[in-house]
C-alpha cells in the first residue's frame, strides 16, 4: 500500500547537508539585442511557424491533435498562426519548481533562477588511471553519487553516461534506480521510447506518490527536436507521456549551423525559437500549464571537416539572443554549459569550456545541462573535468547570487578607522568578521608559492581533480531511503526487466 505525500517526504528526507539548492540571480542579465534587432528575429520566427511549417512525422495521433485544434496539416507539415502559437506558449509556466526527494534539494526552474547538471549522453568516460573507455554501469553509479556529493550541481540530471555493459532496452531502469537511490536531487527521466519515459512515469509515482505527481513537477524529460524543422515521434510520445501527467518536458533544437541549419546565426537562431515554440504548443494542447523549457544548443561547425566547434563566437552570441526572445517569450530556458572539442583536460577544454560557460551565465539560462564534465564534443564524460567544470561553478554562483555588495559593512567605514595610512588590513576587526566567507577559493586552484607546490608533488590541476574525486567516493555516504519505497522500486525494475527482452541497439 502507497502512504501519502506528506510520509513520503517526510520519511526520504536526508541528513545530508545542503547547500544553495538552486542560484537566486541577482545579476542583470546580459542583453546584446536592440528592439529592431528582436524585432526580426520574431518575423523570421514567425514566418517559419506560420509559412514554412514543422513537421510533425510517424505520429498520427499528434497530427491528428493538431488538425482538430484548427492547424493547417500539409502532409505531415503543420503550420498555424504565429499569434496562435505564441498565445499557447503564455499557458506554460514562466518558473516552476521540480521537486527532488529530499524537498530541501527542489529547484526552480525560470524567472531569475538558474540550476547547474551535468553532462548528459556521452557513451564514453575518462579518467587518468584507466584511460578511455566504454561507459558502464560501475561508472555510470559512481558519476551518479559525484553529482549526488558535490554543492555546485544542483541537479542530477540523467545519462551522464550510458551504461553500455547494460542491455539497452533496460538500461534506462538501472540509470532511474540509481538517480532516485543513490541520490535525492532532482533528475531528470528516459524518452528515447515511449514505454521508457513511461517507466520514468511509473517510477517517479513509486518514489513521490500519484498525489504529489498530480501537483508538482518531480520528473522531466529532455528531448531534441531532429532539425531542421522536424519533430519526430520520439518528441511528441515523450510529451503526451510527461506532460499529460503535468510533468517538465525540455525541448532543445541540436543546430549545427551550416548542416542541420543555415550558415547564419541568425536564421538559426530563429529557428530554434521556431521548432520549440511548436512543441511547446503541442504540449499545451495536450495539456494546458504543463511546465516547459525552451532549448537552445547552437554549435558551430568546421567548414572543412564538418566537425562541431565549441567556445566559438557564434555559439556564445545565440546564447546570448536566445536568452532574450526566451525572455520575451515567457519561457524559462535551457542552455549548453562547460563545452568543448578537446579530448582531455588541456588548455582547449579551459578556454572552450569557460567561453560557452560563461556566455550561458549571462544569457540567464534556467537549466545549464552539460554545466560539468563535457569532453570530445560530448562523446566521452571525464572524471577529472567533472570536478574541475564542478570547481569553476562556485565562482559562477557567487557571481550570479551576489553581484556587488554595498551594504555599509561593504564599504567597511570601521577599517578605515582602525588602520593608518600606510597599514594593513589583515588583522582589523572587519578583516576577522569577513575573512571566512570573503572571496571564493576554489578547492582545486594552487595559489601557493613554486616551492610549496614541488614539496607537494608539483601536481597540475588534473592530477588534483583526480585526487578530490577519488577521496570523495570514498566518503560517499548514501542519502536516507524509505525502505519500502526501495524495495517497491526494486521489484519494478525486477520485473521490468522480466518482461523486456535484451537489445543492444
Amino acid at each position: 500500500m502507497r502512504r501519502s505525500r506528506s510520509s513520503r517526504q517526510r520519511n526520504q528526507s536526508s541528513t545530508a547537508p545542503v547547500q544553495s539548492p538552486f542560484i537566486s540571480r541577482v545579476l542583470p542579465f546580459f542583453d546584446v539585442l536592440d528592439e529592431e534587432q528582436l524585432t526580426r528575429l520574431e518575423r523570421q520566427v514567425d514566418w517559419l511557424i506560420q509559412d514554412v511549417g514543422i513537421a510533425f512525422r510517424d505520429d498520427p495521433e499528434a497530427l491528428a491533435l493538431w488538425r482538430r485544434e484548427g492547424a493547417t496539416v500539409d502532409g505531415d507539415r503543420v503550420r498555424a498562426p504565429a499569434d496562435w502559437i505564441r498565445n499557447l506558449c503564455a499557458k506554460a509556466p514562466r518558473e516552476f519548481t521540480q521537486v527532488a526527494r529530499n524537498p530541501k534539494r527542489s529547484v526552480s526552474i525560470g524567472g531569475s533562477s538558474q540550476v547547474f547538471a551535468p553532462i548528459y549522453g556521452a557513451p564514453f568516460v575518462r579518467d587518468l588511471e584507466q584511460g578511455r573507455r566504454y561507459g558502464d554501469l560501475a561508472s555510470f553509479q559512481d558519476l551518479v553519487r559525484l553529482t549526488y556529493m558535490h554543492p555546485n550541481l544542483h541537479h542530477s540530471g540523467f545519462v551522464t553516461c550510458e551504461p553500455c555493459d547494460v542491455p539497452v532496452s533496460k538500461r534506462h531502469l538501472d540509470m532511474l534506480f540509481a538517480h532516485m537511490t543513490l541520490s535525492d536531487k532532482p533528475h531528470l527521466g528516459a524518452i528515447t521510447e515511449m514505454s521508457r519515459a513511461q517507466d520514468s512515469v511509473d517510477m517517479a509515482e513509486i518514489l513521490f506518490g500519484a498525489e504529489m505527481m498530480e501537483q508538482h513537477c518531480v520528473i522531466m524529460g529532455n528531448v531534441n527536436t531532429n532539425s531542421p524543422l522536424l519533430v519526430d515521434r520520439v518528441v511528441t510520445e515523450a510529451a503526451r507521456v510527461y506532460s499529460s501527467r503535468g510533468q517538465g518536458m525540455i525541448v532543445v533544437p541540436f543546430i549545427l549551423t551550416g548542416a542541420m541549419g543555415p550558415v547564419s546565426t541568425a536564421a538559426s537562431v530563429a529557428q530554434a525559437m521556431a521548432e520549440a515554440m511548436m512543441v511547446c504548443a503541442y504540449i499545451q494542447l495536450i495539456r494546458p500549464g504543463a511546465p516547459f523549457v525552451l532549448g537552445n544548443f547552437l554549435s558551430s561547425m568546421s567548414l572543412k571537416s564538418g566537425a562541431p566547434t565549441f567556445g566559438m563566437p557564434e555559439p556564445v552570441v545565440s546564447n546570448y539572443a536566445i536568452g532574450q526572445l526566451a525572455r520575451r517569450a515567457g519561457l524559462p530556458l535551457r542552455c549548453g554549459g562547460s563545452l568543448t572539442a578537446s579530448k582531455i583536460e588541456d588548455a582547449q577544454a579551459a578556454y572552450e569550456s569557460a567561453d560557452s560557460m560563461h556566455s550561458t551565465m549571462l544569457a540567464g539560462a534556467s537549466f545549464v545541462l552539460h554545466a560539468a564534465g563535457w569532453l570530445e564534443g560530448g562523446l566521452c564524460v571525464g572524471f577529472e573535468k567533472l570536478i574541475m567544470d564542478a570547481d569553476r561553478l562556485g565562482s559562477y554562483q557567487k557571481v550570479l547570487s551576489q553581484g556587488l555588495d554595498t551594504s555599509d559593512e561593504a564599504f567597511a567605514r570601521d577599517a578605515y578607522q582602525e588602520v593608518d595610512p600606510g597599514g594593513h588590513f589583515l588583522g582589523s576587526a572587519h578583516t576577522m568578521r569577513n575573512y571566512q566567507d570573503a572571496f571564493y577559493e576554489p578547492h582545486l586552484s594552487d595559489s601557493e608559492n613554486v616551492e610549496s607546490w614541488e614539496e607537494q608533488g608539483s601536481n597540475d590541476m588534473r592530477q588534483r581533480a583526480h585526487a578530490r574525486w577519488k577521496k570523495m567516493l570514498a566518503d560517499y555516504q548514501p542519502p536516507d531511503m524509505d525502505i519500502a519505497i526501495r524495495e517497491e522500486l526494486s521489484a519494478f525494475v525486477a520485473k521490468r526487466k522480466e518482461e523486456l527482452p535484451d537489445a543492444w541497439y
